[in-house]
This record gives C-alpha cells, structure tokens and sequence, in this order.
C-alpha cells in the first residue's frame, strides 16, 4: 500500500498556516481536481486525497493529534486506514462534497448577476460562397434592455426599495456546519435576482423584466474556405444579461449547398470532364469551369479514361491561409450509343485500319 503523502505537502501549504490559508488552498485544489471539472484519470484520487488532508487540518482536534503524532494520531478518527475516504461515506459522492463546500455543485452555481444567452443561427450559402467567402445578412431576434425603463424593470420614476433578504447585495450567504469546518455559502437572492432591489411599480412596456424582444440585422463575414460545419462566433450579439454583465454571443452555423458538378476535399476541387474518343485519342484544347471562370485545358493525344490532369491553383483558398488547393480534372470517355449511317461507316473503316496495322 503507498505511503500517505504528508497533509501540509497535499495542500501546499507550510506548518504554520492559518485555518483561513488552509480553507483557501483546499478550495482551490477541490475546484481543480474535482472530477466534474476535471477528466483526468487520477484526478478522483487526487481528490479524495486532497479532500483527507482537509478534514484534519481544519479541525483543531485532529490537527493537533496529526502535528504530534503524524497519521496515526488519526486514522483511528476515520474508521482506520482512513478507509472512509474510499466512498466518501455518507457525503453521496463527489456532487454533494461540492455543493456542501461550495454551495452548489459544478457548473449550477449562480452568482452574481448573469452574462446574456447565446444564440445559434444556421445559415446557408452556396458551395461558391464557402470557397471564395461573402458578406452575408441575417436576421434575429434578441433581448435588450427596455427603452422605456433602461433595463431598470421599474416604472419611471418609481421607487426601488432595497431588498430587505439581502440587503440590497443582491446575494445570501449560508452558514453551514459539516465534517469540512464552518465555512459561508453564496447563492444569487431569491427574492431580488441578483438586482438588490426591489420592484414595486413595474414598467408596463416589459412587464418588469428590464428586456424586450427586437429584431436586428447583422453582418456576417464569411471567410474564404470555410466547410460545412464550421460555426462563426459574432461576440457581443446575443441577449443582453443582466445590468453590468456581458451580452451573450450569436453563433452562426454555416451549411454549404453541394454543386451540381464540382466536388470538394478540403482545398481541392475535384471536375469530371466528359471528352469523346476522337478528342482523347488525337488531343485537343477544351474550356473547363473553375471558381475562378471557364479556363482552357490542353488534352494529351492518346488520353485514358480515369487519366486525372491538374489545374494548378485552381481549387478553394485554404482558410486563413494565402494559399489555394488545385482543381483535379477526372478524364472520362463517352462512347456513343447511337451512330448515324456515316459515323457507322467511318467507325467501321477505322477499325478495319487499327486491325490492319496489328498484322
């Protein structure tokens, strides 16, 4: 079994450290390891270690026997071996050692006054658009702050009492008593919402809420490049929050409308070009589209089927990057079904010449 590490060592902290040093470094240990927050394997065990520690250097009972007689002044105190620590005995888990220390477990905390909602816009361009990138409008709705109240949700010119549960703070505190010491709690005021004050005479235009529902155009850059997928982040667009905390953010989500002949990976273009076997056999020049316009493409005399040629720069800029892939030209030959009486017979004589010069 290994050696228990030293409890000053687990924390960081030196002999001598006040209960308030050791309250702090615990949080800030707990908050890092705990397994809610953090994914790494040995992040459960460095917790429980962490959370031991805690136990007995902030009880001055079990800090004391600790000081004079190490961990065996007080295994005894924890079921022996410190095995209570295996299971958290009657804590119910990392959530509840949380939410008894910190007043709320992970991530659910509310305090103090809250950021504006985020909001998603899926937006749809065309596969020309993704490559080379525009400049598009889009719609949404969003909450600001009421115009006839200024976000206040109070009627103008009414009064705003201090909240009487929080004293005007906007927060509680709750004292609580548990196997980890005394220690305070904050949660955001019920009554008020954080406001630290009360509304009486509400604005009629909100309803009281301080936010009011508007639809606002926004420009959207869409860089060249871009795939389907790809999410732009316009800060600062989103809900406003709450008086004097930052508005959330619009995120666009961008899908990309396939082409009717041009395929794509990543940077790369690819382009099936249909040639007849006269052209591929004798060569020649043909017109091929690109992003860019139709350029023209020299075909080798005696081209395969499946034979790839390749437009240099041709393709879709990479994002972010000066740089353009190329265009791929996939070769394919058409054989025709249908031969008037002519093209039968040059086809007959043509054949009857290729068969002669085997011989």
């Amino acid at each position: 079994m290994a050696e228990k590490r030293d409890y000053y060592e687990v924390l960081g902290v030196d002999r001598n450290a006040s209960s308030e040093e050791i309250k702090k470094a615990f949080r800030t240990l707990a908050m890092q390891y705990h397994p809610d927050r953090n994914h790494e394997p040995d992040a459960a065990d460095k917790f429980k270690e962490v959370n031991e520690a805690y136990q007995v250097l902030s009880d001055s009972e079990k800090r004391s026997a600790y000081d004079q007689f190490g961990h065996a002044g007080v295994d005894g105190s924890f079921g022996g071996g410190g095995a209570g620590f295996s299971g958290f005995g009657d804590f119910g888990g990392f959530g509840d050692i949380f939410e008894t220390f910190f007043g709320g477990a992970a991530g659910r905390q509310s305090r103090g006054p809250q950021r504006g909602s985020d909001l998603m816009y899926r937006l749809v361009i065309s596969f020309e658009e993704a490559c080379l990138g525009c400049e598009k409008e889009v719609s949404i709705k969003r909450k600001e702050y009421c115009p006839t109240c200024s976000g206040t949700g109070a009627k103008p010119g009414s009064q705003t009492p201090k909240c009487s549960e929080c004293n005007g703070t906007g927060v509680v505190r709750r004292v609580q008593q548990s196997l980890f010491g005394r220690f305070t709690s904050e949660s955001v005021c019920p009554s008020c919402h954080g406001k630290g004050t009360v509304i009486k005479d509400p604005c009629t235009n909100c309803r009281g809420t301080g936010k009011t529902s508007v639809e606002k155009t926004l420009k959207v850059n869409v860089p060249a490049g871009v795939v389907d997928g790809v999410r732009i982040q316009l800060t600062g667009q989103g809900d406003v929050g709450d008086t004097s905390a930052a508005p959330g953010n619009v995120i666009i989500s961008i899908n990309v409308k396939e082409h009717k002949f041009f395929r794509r990976d990543e940077s790369d273009i690819y382009y099936t070009l249909e040639l007849n076997i006269a052209q591929v056999t004798l060569g020649c020049e043909v017109k091929v589209p690109t992003l860019y316009g139709d350029t023209v493409l020299k075909i080798p005399a005696g081209t395969q089927p499946g034979d790839v040629l390749t437009l240099r720069g041709k393709g879709a800029p990479v994002l972010r990057r000066n740089v353009k892939g190329d265009q791929y030209v996939d070769i394919k030959v058409v054989i025709p079904q249908k031969l008037s009486k002519e093209q039968k017979q040059l086809f007959e004589q043509l054949g009857k010449v290729l068969d002669d010069g085997k011989k």
